[in-house]
């Protein structure tokens, strides 16, 4: 049996994606990086292929693709995703759909897909990048948190039902990563001005933590570890600050968790 294992991270263009495909490679996997439009500038060792997380049809040309390559698909990395911070109600519901759609719709369509050819082949591993916020919900990111906390309650009740299969499935937790991604987020399209003063206090909070914050090869550690884990975790926290994050939530007096957040987030 081909002890070479294959691997697929949606939105590897950039960011957390584009690290894990490269370290994935660099740690022996073959690996296919998908992106909605392909660039020529992909990771190394990565062969990119285009694929929209958001259409059905999409997704299933890029599996039959990558079977028709390679025969089998050993790990699937469900990270491509979109941010978006403002008030809860400074979204519109149609606008709350396009980022469902990704984030938690994608990563569906994703595992629906690939999952058959894992159980023809006895196999394998779903690992889905979730985010810190989807243990600890934050102010000014309700719709992307709720997206989040869907990943996880979805993460674990598939790892329960295909275990039965020889697969597992497990979620990363992150928090802030050293990437663009607040950069090219969504911006609220129903903004009301009584939310200026705090959406500008979440960009500069932003600006202040980005540079010191995890670079994505930390997460990328993970990734790998979660890959080749022989009994994996259904969870796996990345980084300093979700760490600390996590452990806080979990000791802390909920005053206590509170009046950090709101301090952290600069609310009165």
């Amino acid at each position: 049996m081909d002890a070479v294992r294959i691997a697929i991270v949606t939105g590897a263009s950039s960011g957390i994606g584009y690290a894990t495909a490269e370290g994935l490679a660099g740690a022996g996997f073959t690996v296919f990086g998908t992106s909605r439009k392909i660039k020529n500038d992909g990771p190394k060792g990565v062969t990119m292929l285009a694929c929209d997380v958001t259409d059905e049809a999409s997704v299933a040309a890029l599996v039959s693709d990558v079977v028709a390559r390679a025969g089998k698909i050993d790990l699937l990395v469900n990270n491509a995703g979109i941010g978006m911070f403002g008030g809860a109600e400074e979204s519109s519901i149609a606008q709350s759909k396009a980022l469902f759609d990704v984030n938690v719709f994608g990563v569906m369509r994703m595992t629906n897909a690939v999952l058959p050819v894992m159980k023809r082949q006895g196999g394998g591993r779903i690992l889905n990048i979730g985010s810190i916020l989807g243990v600890v919900p934050a102010p000014y990111s309700a719709h992307y948190s709720a997206a989040k906390h869907a990943i996880e309650g979805y993460t674990e009740s598939l790892d329960h039902e295909i275990r039965a299969f020889n697969i597992r499935a497990s979620i990363i937790e992150p928090a802030y990563v050293r990437t663009v991604f607040d950069q090219n987020g969504m911006k609220p399209d129903q903004q009301k001005a009584e939310y200026d003063a705090a959406r500008a206090a979440v960009a500069a909070l932003l600006r202040d933590v980005m540079p010191k914050a995890d670079l994505p090869d930390v997460i990328v550690k993970v990734v790998i570890k979660a890959a080749n884990d022989r009994i994996p975790r259904r969870r796996y926290t990345a980084g300093n600050a979700a760490r600390m994050i996590s452990l806080l939530r979990r000791f802390a007096t909920s005053n206590m968790f509170d009046k950090t957040l709101r301090k952290q987030f600069r609310i009165a």
